[in-house]
């Protein structure tokens, strides 16, 4: 038999069929027709007909199927394969929120919240410039999910209350690069901001080097005040000229 093939952007969902109520309401019309409603004992037995009828068609009809539109992605760009990554990332992100509520020490939880931050805000940029997804490759296929598989074995061991030589000395070492592992994510995240924050920093150094030209620095303005500015018109208040 072939697959069923379902649209691109819908899925099937399974609701209840309203055909039981109709036979419901047709069993008790009937059962009313030939019954005397107007006496206590045939309304019942009405009513109980018409819910045998309706418990019958439950089970025969049972649910019907329909496609509706996929719910929407949080962070979706439109490119499947990134998107998959994404969607990837933002369960593991999620694993992360959860295992941060079984936590018991406070500097190891506050580091996952860390983590949580830092990441949710990575997704959020590689979602709005999706040319920037090279750049966490590595964080979503092996620090994210890695941080999730340590942390959750922490918290599955100290569920079980084992208080052994090893298992004291897991959770120690977990605890102690906690903090390294939220710096990473947070490292990460600050990468991404490389390239903008070069190109901020060339547009001040252009800016400045203008404002000095034009005369509109606090250095220049000072040595007018103060005579050694040019010899022509020193006496006269200084006006700045803009070049456009």
């Amino acid at each position: 038999m072939a697959e069923k093939q379902i649209p691109e952007g819908m899925v099937e969902k399974k609701i209840p069929t309203a055909k039981p109520l109709y036979a419901a309401a047709a069993a008790f019309l009937l059962a009313a027709a030939v019954l005397p409603v107007y006496s206590l004992w045939g309304l019942l037995l009405c009513a109980a007909l018409a819910g045998l009828a309706y418990w019958g068609g439950r089970r025969l009809w049972g649910t019907r199927t329909v496609l509706v539109p996929a719910p929407g992605l949080a962070f979706a760009t439109g490119e499947k394969a990134l998107d998959q990554v994404l969607a990837r990332a933002e369960a593991d992100l999620k694993r992360l929120h959860q295992l941060k509520g079984r936590l018991e020490d406070p500097a190891l939880a506050a580091a996952v919240a860390r983590m949580e931050s830092a990441g949710h805000a990575i997704l959020v940029q590689v979602s709005k410039e999706p040319t920037k997804a090279k750049g966490i490759r590595k964080f979503a296929a092996y620090y994210l999910p890695t941080a999730v598989k340590v942390l959750s074995a922490y918290a599955e061991l100290a569920a079980s209350g084992a208080s052994g030589e090893n298992a004291r000395a897991l959770q120690q070492d977990v605890e102690r690069n906690a903090d390294t592992i939220a710096r990473a994510f947070e490292a990460q995240l600050d990468a991404l901001f490389a390239g903008q924050a070069l190109d901020v920093s060339s547009d001040l150094d252009v800016l400045e080097a203008m404002a000095a030209g034009d005369g509109l620095t606090g250095g220049s303005i000072a040595a007018a005040q103060a005579g050694d500015g040019p010899a022509d018109g020193a006496d006269e208040p200084l006006k700045p000229k803009l070049t456009l």
